[in-house]
This record gives structure tokens, C-alpha cells and sequence, in this order.
């Protein structure tokens, strides 16, 4: 199933009774790394990553496995205050992964003070009855000293399994994470083949990193605005016998006057994006891509639930089963 998206890892052997297996999440408020820790794990980019908040949207499922055995990573949205339906998917995205994991990395900053999402997560976390793992991400920002103090000031707040400090960004202790990790996780098979990676299929994969591309490069009052659709993605032989990618895109914006600031002067702006993104998708599909990037208005999509599900935001996705 989670193969499907043409993106493999290492190998590991399945049939050990003496593997451990399990689910865990990431969850924190937006901006604090948790897409940066993942893809650091997994060794490759699943999920995007700016400097803008909200940037993940959905779940996505990423899978790390080696001789100690499966860890299933899924990556949630940061957990904010929701001011549209986009918002509140978000948000029950993050709050549903809560209740499904067998453990919980709780993602923070290595700051002197608890703002007020922190307090609200960690009110959240109070009732949860499962191991839980703070993760102080962002150390590389900080000198050594600073951290003790803020350790010291969360383990009053709570009485967490571990406490990891961790840079995601330069893979600092991230082993250590990882063995922290297989300490609380059940015995069990292997959910999953041990050369599976992700379970997002390649068309999504591919939206998410145009999607991506266009947070680095625009306003910060469009990108939260934006959705991107493949409309045709298909692999074809060139002339010389060597194999292309010909991907057709659209990113939808909700203004007129976004359409026109995402276009750019001349079309530079909307040319920028698609050069960055036809970088990045040829190095996970492992050829040459032709890319064709589109611009349309969808206004108030993100309070529209068809248009939500169109763009592979679906509320059903979310229920129980």
C-alpha cells in the first residue's frame, strides 16, 4: 500500500520475533520542526518545510526500519487556533493522531518561557495516557547552557517518559532520539515491507512540493491561501530513449489579486516556482521533468468542503472507522 509511492529505503529483516514495531507522532505548535525532524529520521523529504507556520496540512505517514525493528512516523499539522475549515481539518488532524499512536514526541523550542499553545498542548497532554517524549528541537540555536533551564521548567509542567534535546536541522542527537523511541514501543511484526517509506502517493507528494516552493517564494499573506492540484502526471520516453516526467499543475489562490502576485511581473514569479519545484521532484523521481504550472481562483476555498476534498483535504479522512 504505502509502496505505491515509488519511494523505497533500506532493507531490513521482517520474520524476528525480537523486533519492536509501533506508531508515533510528532505533534507541537506550528513552526517547531516537526517536518524537518521527520524527513532528517527517514533520511529523505516526505514532508515540506518553510519558515512559515501551518505548513503541514495533512497527515503523513513516513516509515523508519532497521535491525531494532519499525517505527511508523506520522507528521501532524501544528495545533493552532483554526480560523476556517482548512483550519479546524487541521487541527483534528493532529488531534486524532493523538488518540491512534503508541507514543507521542512532543515537539518544542529551547525557550526561557511556556506561551500560551504550549500551555493549551500540554493541558492537552496531561490526559493522555500513553509514553511521552519531549523533544527540546532547535539546540543548534542555543548555547549548551540555556538548555538545563528549560528542561527543568517543563518537567515541572509534566512528568514526561524522556526528555531529548535535539537539532533537526543538523541531525545533533537524533540517534538518540531514535533509541529512546524503540525503548517504548511494543514487540510486534513489522506493519509495513522494510523497504517501505512513505504513504503518500507520488501525485501528493509532487503538490507538496510545489506547494512548498510557492511558501518560499511569496507574500506571507498568500501562501495559506494556496492549494495545488496535479491535473496530469505521466511518464514518457524521450527521443533518445531516455525517461521524462510531463507534470501539469495548478495552484489555486483564493484572490484575483493574488493570481497576479503569484504570476509575477512577466511571469517571473510563477516561473521561479516552477523552476525550484521541477528541482526537487526530479531528484525523488530520478529523471528529467517537464513542468507545466497554471494559476486559478478559487475564492473562500478553504471554508468550501468540496473544494477541501477536491484538494485532498477530506473530513472522512479523519473519522473513525
Amino acid at each position: 500500500m504505502l509502496a505505491a509511492s515509488g519511494i523505497t529505503g533500506n532493507g531490513a529483516t521482517a520474520n524476528n520475533e525480537n523486533l519492536k514495531s509501533g506508531f508515533v507522532t510528532f505533534i507541537g505548535r506550528p513552526n517547531v520542526g516537526k517536518s524537518t525532524l521527520m524527513n532528517n529520521i527517514i533520511g529523505q523529504k516526505i514532508a515540506i518545510t518553510s519558515n512559515k507556520p501551518q505548513t503541514t496540512r495533512n497527515r503523513i505517514q513516513t516509515v523508519y526500519t532497521d535491525e531494532r525493528g519499525q517505527i511508523v512516523f506520522v507528521d501532524t499539522p501544528g495545533i493552532h487556533k483554526a480560523k476556517n475549515k482548512l483550519g479546524e481539518y487541521m487541527v483534528n488532524a493532529a488531534e486524532r493522531t493523538i488518540k491512534d499512536v503508541d507514543l507521542i514526541c512532543y515537539l518544542v523550542e529551547p525557550k526561557a518561557f511556556i506561551g500560551e499553545a504550549e500551555s493549551k498542548i500540554l493541558e492537552r497532554l496531561k490526559n493522555v495516557k500513553k509514553p511521552i517524549i519531549l523533544v527540546i528541537n532547535k539546540i543548534d540555536m542555543v548555547k549548551k547552557e540555556e538548555i538545563l533551564p528549560v528542561i527543568d521548567m517543563y518537567r515541572k509542567e509534566l512528568d514526561f517518559d524522556e526528555i531529548v534535546p535535539v537539532s533537526a536541522r543538523n541531525g545533533n542527537n537524533v540517534e538518540d532520539l531514535k533509541e529512546a523511541i524503540f525503548d517504548y514501543l511494543p514487540y510486534g511484526p513489522m506493519y509495513y515491507d522494510a523497504d517501505t517509506v512513505t504513504d503518500q502517493p507520488m501525485r501528493q507528494i509532487i503538490a507538496e512540493l510545489i506547494r512548498e516552493k510557492a511558501l518560499y517564494c511569496l507574500e506571507d499573506e498568500i501562501p495559506h491561501g494556496i492549494a495545488v492540484e496535479i491535473n496530469m502526471l505521466k511518464e514518457r520516453q524521450t527521443t533518445n530513449k531516455k525517461p521524462i516526467t510531463d507534470i501539469d499543475a495548478t495552484i489555486i489562490c483564493e484572490r484575483d489579486s493574488h493570481k497576479g502576485i503569484i504570476i509575477g511581473k512577466g511571469g517571473n514569479m510563477l516561473k521561479r516556482i516552477g523552476t525550484d519545484a521541477r528541482f526537487e521532484i526530479e531528484k525523488q523521481l530520478e529523471m528529467k521533468v517537464n513542468l507545466k504550472l497554471w494559476v486559478k481562483v478559487k475564492k473562500e476555498w478553504r471554508d468550501s468542503d468540496i473544494l477541501m476534498k477536491n484538494f485532498g483535504y477530506d473530513k472522512k479522512d479523519l473519522a473513525d472507522n
